[in-house]
């Protein structure tokens, strides 16, 4: 199945994740349910994040995804699977899991969540990104990096943050 429609996934991690939850539909109050649909470049992904009020339920439309999730401390087992179209897979609440797009053509998926309005923390992003930001050495010894590139990676996740309203 091919799809008409392709959001634009011209981005750093070539992926256009479009929701639809209680704040596009109102009707949507209660229900303790969401939906997004998520396209993918040829090689994209939606990076490691977290949605720390739903599950989600992903199917594949179009496309080879890599997908995963990281259990819980103090495992923190990887858990993977390649998906292809009509394939679904299952992301727990609250852990970080990924998809990536094993093929050199777009990819479409459909994934439902558990929750009206689900929330997502994009790992790198919370972390790299924050503001104010994170005292960079608290980030290099966290992550065992070098402070330069601790600086860099802020440097470029706090220069893509969204412009405050």
């Amino acid at each position: 199945m091919t799809s008409s429609f392709q959001a634009s996934t011209s981005n750093r991690v070539g992926s256009k994740v479009t929701t639809v939850n209680v704040d596009q539909i109102p009707g949507l109050n209660t229900l303790g349910i969401s939906l997004v649909r998520i396209d993918y470049a040829p090689y994209g992904e939606n990076p490691p994040h977290t949605h720390p009020r739903g599950t989600e339920i992903l199917v594949v439309v179009q496309g080879t995804l890599y997908v995963g999730f990281v259990t819980s401390n103090p495992e923190n087992r990887l858990i993977t699977k390649i998906l292809y179209p009509g394939d679904v897979f299952v992301f727990p609440i609250g852990l970080i899991h990924f998809q990536y797009n094993l093929g050199n053509t777009p990819a479409v998926a459909f994934a439902g969540l558990s929750s009206q309005n689900a929330g997502v923390i994009t790992i790198a992003n919370a972390v790299f990104g924050s503001n104010p930001p994170i005292n960079p050495y608290v980030l290099t010894k966290a992550f065992q990096l070098d402070k330069n590139v601790v600086t860099h990676l802020q440097s470029i996740f706090q220069s893509q943050r969204p412009e405050a309203c």
